[in-house]
């Protein structure tokens, strides 16, 4: 990754350090993320909120190693990121299942890539289906699956492979506002079990309340850390409180 230093600047499971981003386009080099700085402890569920534009997809992506940053580095465990890897689970709001493929079949197509026998690999993906609460489906193809259940297949798949993080982009942008409450909860149920580092990019300042212990805003073009914001309100938290609407308004003032 261009601009990498000798060492982890500051302490976390996550460390974005500096991060720029720019691309050549036909009517010249356009600047989509200039020296963003935050880091993400173990355990944390974190959102990443921002107007249109102050290139919160194009973040995701280099944390997820998908594409490379033009300035500065992102750590993961004090070791920067040059590229995709099984310690990173990814839902993105596409389903990207197989059609092809059962439940079953595509929650165990990452574990097809390791050295596990085929029951191991039944038993891991079936405790996967078990925890996002799709036991019943597992020899079901998406095209009998609703939207909600079609990314709780995502969720599925993306944790088979015990990643360290789990990455969110807007996972939930394509289901109705009832699907997308239950999903919340669905997926706060999940991150408590598993314990996992979740990334959750959003551009729903109510979602990113709901969800988050902390949210970066980015702002601008190009986008950078306009301010982060810690979440200090017990779960489950209900968005008729008069402390949750404040931190929509105050998120949302932040983003402009």
């Amino acid at each position: 990754m261009a601009g990498v230093t000798d060492a982890q600047p500051v302490d976390g499971k996550i460390v974005v350090d500096g991060v720029g981003k720019r691309f050549q386009s036909g009517s010249g080099t356009v600047e989509a993320l200039r020296g963003v700085n935050f880091s993400v402890q173990e355990g944390e569920f974190v959102c990443i909120i921002g107007s249109s534009g102050a290139g919160k997809t194009t973040l995701f992506r280099i944390i997820a190693g998908l594409e490379e940053a033009t300035d500065g580095t992102v750590w993961l465990d004090g070791e920067p990121i040059e590229g995709p890897g099984t310690d990173r689970g990814m839902v993105f709001q596409e389903y990207g299942l197989f059609p092809w493929r059962t439940v079953l079949g595509n929650v165990a197509f990452g574990l097809e890539q390791r050295e596990m026998s085929k029951p191991a690999r039944r038993e891991r993906a079936e405790r996967m289906i078990d925890l996002v609460g799709l036991g019943e489906f597992v020899d079901s193809y998406p095209k009998e699956l609703s939207g909600g259940m079609k990314q709780r297949v995502g969720i599925a798949r993306a944790l088979a492979v015990n990643p360290e993080i789990l990455l969110m982009d807007e996972p939930f942008g394509s289901v109705d506002a009832q699907t997308k409450q239950r999903l919340h909860a669905e997926l706060l149920d999940i991150w408590r079990e598993t314990g996992k580092t979740v990334m959750f990019v959003t551009h729903d300042v109510d979602e990113a309340v709901t969800l988050a212990d902390r949210v970066v805003v980015l702002t601008g073009s190009p986008g950078s850390v306009h301010e982060v914001v810690d979440v200090d309100l017990d779960r489950p938290r209900a968005r008729t409180d008069e402390a949750f609407a404040e931190y929509e308004e105050r998120l949302r003032d932040a983003i402009g």
